[in-house]
């Protein structure tokens, strides 16, 4: 007679719930690596993934806390995917435009100041603002910030007039943010793009706090950031505002550079800048290029939020701002300002071509947060409309955006830290539109983008 074999049944199978959890799983994996694949899903991609890049340049001490997680994002699929080149390509496509490159591209005269002056800006009267506008190459000098000294050492403004190529500017004010190093950055990047980074003496204190900086050397660095340290004691009291020096007067601190990047403290760029300005400015034959905001289209929804949330809380002077652009000209976005697809940009990536039409635009725009407030989206598509010529834009979509950088919380002052805290204008009326608010001299904007 026969023996009985027994078999044992292994002991992963013996859970039938387990067993459909792990094909689940295998499922899962199977499908996401097959989205990834697919171009229909994705924002961008490089055409040679395995381009040599840098490998990490700079190890953080524990102390300085960099936060390890950026915000979340959808990422999801893009209408307009942003295809990148094959990275030698790029650089010696970005070579060779700089060589032939003329030196007096930036074709502005600007405004000189004074041993008199007393304020870095001038803030002009509206009227007066609104002449430069019409532009014409007949000797005019624009009106530009810098009416007194930029208040950096002879030795970093040196270095900044050598760098010639492509320069990536990025500031930390009131110690408000951590300093990130780039990631995906080419083999050769660093020999062809400067970095810099613009902080105060609060800001100094604390990388000093850190060791990351040391009082030995005369030229401070962080990884790929050169340190500037900028005394803000002789610029504006709102730090806000001395931040938008270094975005939106690059042109004029780094006066022989052909091409730039704003990067907000608060974001990691994971894209190589090179390519980042060859697929979307470059290859776009574009003045600038920026992401369109996420929720809003138009300036009133921008201004209505501001007040709401309290980015500025002086509501009096939004009103007056928003009513002034209405009685110039300021129209809602429709269909008719096409080929621009926004009124309002996400501003915390610029990238930029330094020419007449971007350095113009940067300039009457610095104007107007001069005359009325650091809120950089509210007088975006004022000075983008009324401005002539007009500047080639590329508004790329917020998904392209989210896959090129990463963004990360700004740092959460503790009391009694020293920290300078931001200055808090009055906060007037407690809604734009209350009591009638802009409704009289705004009502046909109104009227239009409601209609719309």
């Amino acid at each position: 007679m026969g023996k009985l074999v027994r078999t044992s049944t292994p002991l992963l199978c013996r859970s039938k719930l387990l067993c459909s959890s792990l094909s689940y799983l295998f499922l899962s994996l199977f499908f996401a690596f097959y989205t990834s694949l697919s171009p229909t899903t994705k924002c961008h991609f490089r055409s040679c993934p395995f381009d040599p890049l840098q490998s990490p340049l700079f190890i953080y001490p524990q102390s300085y806390g960099q936060q390890k997680h950026p915000i979340p994002t959808i990422k999801s699929s893009c209408n307009s995917p942003v295809f990148f080149s094959d990275y030698s390509f790029v650089l010696d496509e970005i070579r060779r435009v700089i060589a032939n490159s003329s030196s007096d591209s930036n074709g502005l005269r600007y405004v000189q100041g004074n041993k008199n002056g007393e304020k870095f800006g001038n803030n002009y009267t509206t009227q007066k603002r609104l002449s430069y506008y019409d532009y014409h190459d007949d000797g005019i000098e624009i009106p530009c910030g810098f009416l007194k000294k930029f208040p950096i050492s002879d030795y970093d403004r040196i270095a900044m007039e050598s760098c010639n190529g492509v320069v990536v500017v990025s500031a930390i004010f009131g110690n408000h943010d951590k300093i990130r190093q780039p990631q995906g950055l080419g083999y050769n990047t660093l020999d062809h793009v400067c970095f810099y980074m613009f902080v105060d003496n609060v800001t100094i204190k604390q990388l000093y706090f850190h060791n990351l900086l040391s009082r030995k050397t005369k030229e401070n660095r962080i990884g790929v950031w050169r340190i500037v340290e900028v005394s803000s004691e002789e610029l504006y009291e709102n730090p806000a505002m001395n931040g938008v020096i270094p975005k939106y007067l690059v042109h004029r601190l780094f006066p022989n550079s052909k091409y730039s990047i704003w990067v907000d403290a608060k974001m990691q760029l994971v894209v190589d800048p090179l390519l980042l300005l060859h697929s979307l400015v470059i290859m776009e034959d574009v003045d600038m290029a920026i992401s369109k905001h996420p929720l809003y289209v138009h300036t009133m929804e921008e201004a209505m939020a501001t007040a709401r949330w309290k980015k500025w809380r002086d509501v009096d002077s939004l009103r007056i701002q928003i009513e002034t652009y209405c009685e110039n000209g300021l129209q809602p976005w429709s269909s008719k300002k096409h080929p621009y697809t926004s009124d309002v940009p996400d501003s915390a990536i610029i990238l930029r071509k330094h020419g007449v039409g971007n350095n113009l635009f940067s300039c009457l725009l610095f104007n107007e947060l001069e005359a009325f407030n650091p809120r950089d989206q509210l007088a975006f598509a004022f000075v983008r409309d009324q401005m002539n010529p007009k500047m080639k834009l590329n508004m790329f979509d917020v998904e392209v955006f989210e896959h090129v950088a990463s963004e990360y919380r700004h740092n959460i002052k503790q009391h009694g830290s020293d920290v300078t805290q931001s200055i808090r204008t009055k906060r007037a009326n407690p809604g734009l539109l209350a009591n009638g608010g802009i409704r009289n001299k705004c009502e046909k904007y109104l009227e239009k983008m409601w209609d719309e």
